[in-house]
């Protein structure tokens, strides 16, 4: 099922494929993507292990130990451990952060889930996530998982790229709008 999946290629979709089909045999989907998502956040919040990640400059074994040591204190283990041991062993861990997208794309598919990808200005709070989730799904049929990101240079409002549709409320495309109109009329 994974193996036909035409939205994941290249290095990073083999590497999220193998791991899906491992998970999946093993009943352990879920946890290996909330491993994963971990490690994503790691990866943001900190510039050193991005640095460390992207880095060609460190050697394979001081990657190796420092991300030992990393997956520990974040309490990483199992497969997801092994698997980004792994990605770090055969010099790919640049990829990891499409690997973790590929993954959750073979997931949303095997649940039957879709992703939207949502823009906001800032955080939402848990019931405005349920509605968008309550409203995506109306539009879908299916479930949603979202992918969000805070990007405060939209001011307001949301960016919503559901598939190939994208809905843009947010506030700075608005003004640009009416600054456009306005220097139309003068």
């Amino acid at each position: 099922m994974a193996a036909e999946d035409t939205s994941v290629s290249g290095v990073s979709g083999r590497y999220a494929t193998a791991l899906f089909e491992l998970a999946r045999d093993q009943k352990v989907v879920d946890e290996v993507k909330a491993d994963l998502e971990k490690f994503e956040a790691l990866l943001n919040e900190s510039a050193d292990l991005k640095r460390l990640v992207r880095s060609p400059v460190f050697a394979a074994d001081a990657q190796s130990k420092a991300l030992a040591a990393v997956l520990d204190k974040a309490g990483i283990a199992g497969i997801s451990a092994n698997f980004l041991k792994v990605l770090t062993a055969n010099r790919r861990l640049f990829a990891v952060a499409d690997v973790i997208r590929a993954y959750r794309v073979l997931v949303a598919k095997f649940k039957g889930e879709t992703t939207a990808d949502v823009t906001v200005a800032e955080a939402l709070s848990d019931k405005n996530l349920d509605a968008l989730k309550v409203a995506l799904k109306s539009v879908t049929g299916k479930d949603v998982a979202l992918n969000l990101k805070v990007d405060p240079a939209i001011i307001g409002g949301l960016v919503v790229k559901l598939g190939s549709r994208m809905v843009d409320g947010s506030l700075r495309t608005k003004l640009n709008s009416i600054k456009h109109a306005m220097k139309e009329a003068g």
